[in-house]
C-alpha cells in the first residue's frame, strides 16, 4: 500500500524477536512506537530485524501511534542485542530495561500550582487564616499548601472559589547545566598526574579502559570529576554508576560543589515522577550528567562521552533477578560499543579488572598516597592463642586497653562482630585447636543458650566438650 512499509517492532516481554507490522513509510528504525499484542496496545521500538516475508500484507497489524520520544539511537539498540545474547536473556526483558519509565515518552506537562492572587475573603475562618500565614508570595501544589497548614484540601478550595487564590500553570522546569569550571580543585602532583591521563582519553575519544585505584582517601573521586569535566566542555553526556548504597546526600552534595547544581538521579529512592524527568532529559540531552545505580547504565543517552564505575568491586553490581547481570562488565560492552573511554574506580580492584591491567588491557593510574599527606589508621592483629582470658570474656587485654584509651580521650569505638549465635567460632587456648563441622570443615558456631555447636552450612550440630578434642585439657575451650 502506498506510503506504508513492513517493519519489525520489539517489544518489553520476554520474546526473543521483534513482531512484524505495517507503518507510515517515514518512520526510521528506533522510533518508540505503540502497537497492537494481542487483545491490549503496548509500547514497542522500531528494530533493526528485517521484517518476516513470510506474512502476508492483509494479515498485518498497523502500528496505533508514534510517541514523541527521540529514537532509541543505534548504540542503545546494538547494546540491547549484545546484552541479551551475552546473559541469554530475550531481547523484550533486555528493552523492557530501557523503556522502564513509559510515563516519560509523553512530554510532561506544566504543574498546578496554588498562590495568592487577591483580597482575604470577605467570611474569615481560623482554618483559612492558616492556610494565608503559610501560603505567602510562594507557589505550592493544593495538596502540600494543606498539610503544611494543617487543614483539608476543602479550606484550600474555598480560598480559591473567593478570589484570595489562584490556580496557575508553572511551565516544566529546564535543567540547569553542570558547569566543569565552577569550583576547579587544587589538585596534589600525583592527582594532577592521574587526572591528565583521564581527559587526554576523553579529549582524544574512542574505546579505552582505565582504572584508577589507590588507598582510600586518597582523592580518586576528585580525579574522575575532572574527566567528567572534560566531558561536559566537549558537549557529551557522562554517566557514574555507584552502588546503591553509595548514593547518599553527601555525594550528591559534593558534586554539587564541584560543578554547581547536582546531578540527576537514579535508583530505587527515585519516585515515579523524578524518574520519568530525568530518563526524559537524557533522552533529549537536557540532562548532561547522571548519578545512578546499576539500571542507570540502561538510560537512552544520544551523546554519552563518558561512563565511571565507582566501587567497581562492589557486588551490588550483579542483578540477580530478571536480567541477570554484571553492571561493570556491562559498562565496558557499552562503552565499547559508543567507542567511549570507561574509567573503573576503586581502592580495592576486583581480581577480573586486576587481571586486565596485567595483561595491559586497562590503562592504571594509581594513587600511593592519602591526600594532603593524611596518615593512615595504624592495624594490628591480636593473636588469640596468646591471649590470657579471664572465664566469660572474650575480648584481649591489648583491645581493652586501647578501648580504655579511646574513651579517656573523650573519643567512640565501633566493634564489628559479624556473626551468628554467641560466638563463630571455639578454640583451644592450651593448643589453639579451632572446634571445626566433621563434614565441611567450616568453624562451628556456639549458641549459649542451648549449650550446642552449629554448623550454619550443612547443619551439623553437637554439644559444648568439656575437654579439648585435641589435646584433651579441661576447662581450655573459649569462644571468640
Amino acid at each position: 500500500m502506498a506510503g506504508e512499509k513492513t517493519v519489525s517492532v520489539l517489544v518489553p516481554v520476554a520474546v526473543a524477536a521483534p513482531y512484524t507490522y505495517r507503518a507510515p513509510a517515514d518512520l526510521e528504525v528506533g522510533s518508540i512506537v505503540e502497537v497492537p499484542l494481542g487483545t491490549r496496545n503496548t509500547v514497542g521500538v522500531i528494530w533493526d530485524d528485517p521484517p518476516d516475508p513470510e506474512i502476508g500484507h492483509n494479515r498485518l497489524r498497523p502500528i496505533e501511534g508514534v510517541f514523541e520520544a527521540p529514537p532509541l539511537s543505534p548504540e542503545i539498540r546494538k547494546f540491547v542485542d549484545w546484552v541479551a545474547d551475552y546473559t541469554l536473556t530475550s531481547r523484550g526483558m533486555v528493552l523492557r530495561m530501557v523503556l522502564r519509565s513509559t510515563g516519560a515518552l509523553a512530554p510532561e506537562e506544566p504543574t498546578a500550582m496554588v498562590r495568592r492572587s487577591g483580597p482575604p475573603p470577605a467570611r474569615m475562618t481560623p482554618s483559612r487564616q492558616k492556610v494565608l500565614d503559610v501560603v505567602g508570595d510562594q507557589a505550592w501544589a493544593k495538596s502540600a499548601l494543606a498539610q503544611a497548614a494543617g487543614v483539608t484540601s476543602s479550606v484550600v478550595q474555598g480560598l480559591i472559589e473567593a478570589g484570595t487564590l489562584e490556580v496557575a500553570l508553572l511551565p516544566v522546569p529546564v535543567p540547569t547545566q553542570p558547569d566543569p569550571d565552577f569550583a576547579r580543585p587544587q589538585l596534589s602532583a600525583g592527582q594532577e598526574e592521574g587526572a591528565t591521563v583521564l581527559r587526554d582519553a576523553v579529549a582524544k575519544g574512542g574505546y579505552s579502559v582505565s582504572l584508577i585505584d589507590g588507598v582510600t582517601g586518597s582523592g580518586k573521586t576528585e580525579v574522575y570529576f575532572e574527566a567528567v569535566a572534560e566531558a561536559l566542555r566537549r558537549g557529551k553526556q557522562a554517566l557514574v554508576l555507584v552502588p546503591e548504597i553509595a548514593l547518599t546526600a553527601e555525594f550528591l552534595a559534593r558534586f554539587e560543589r564541584r560543578f554547581g547544581v547536582r546531578p540527576g538521579e537514579w535508583h530505587s529512592e527515585v519516585g515515579p515522577k523524578g524518574r520519568e524527568r530525568v530518563w526524559r532529559g537524557v533522552s533529549d540531552g537536557s540532562i548532561h550528567v547522571v548519578v545512578g545505580a546499576r539500571s542507570a547504565l540502561f538510560l537512552p543517552f544520544p551523546e554519552l562521552g563518558l561512563i565511571i564505575v565507582d566501587e567497581e568491586h562492589d557486588p551490588s553490581y550483579k542483578q540477580e533477578d530478571g536480567v541477570c547481570y554484571q553492571a561493570r562488565d556491562m559498562a565496558v560492552l557499552r562503552a565499547s560499543i559508543a567507542g567511549i573511554p570507561i574509567v573503573l574506580v576503586s581502592a580495592t580492584p576486583s581480581l577480573e579488572t586486576v587481571i586486565n591491567v596485567a595483561r595491559e588491557r586497562y590503562a592504571r593510574v594509581h594513587l600511593p598516597r592519602r591526600h594532603a599527606e593524611a596518615a593512615l589508621p595504624n592495624i594490628a592483629l591480636v593473636d588469640m592463642r596468646r591471649e590470657r582470658l579471664e572465664s566469660g570474656r572474650f575480648l584481649s587485654g591489648r583491645l581493652v586497653e586501647a578501648l580504655a584509651e579511646v574513651f579517656a580521650a573523650g573519643e567512640q569505638a565501633l566493634l564489628f562482630l559479624n556473626r551468628r549465635g554467641y560466638a563463630p567460632l571455639t578454640l583451644c587456648r592450651a593448643c589453639g585447636y579451632r572446634l571445626q563441622c566433621p563434614n565441611c570443615t567450616a568453624w562451628l558456631v556456639e549458641h549459649r543458650f542451648s549449650g550446642r555447636l552449629q554448623c550454619h552450612h550443612c547443619g551439623y550440630g553437637a554439644p559444648v566438650p568439656a575437654v579439648c578434642p585435641e589435646c584433651l585439657a579441661p576447662g581450655s575451650l573459649v569462644p571468640c
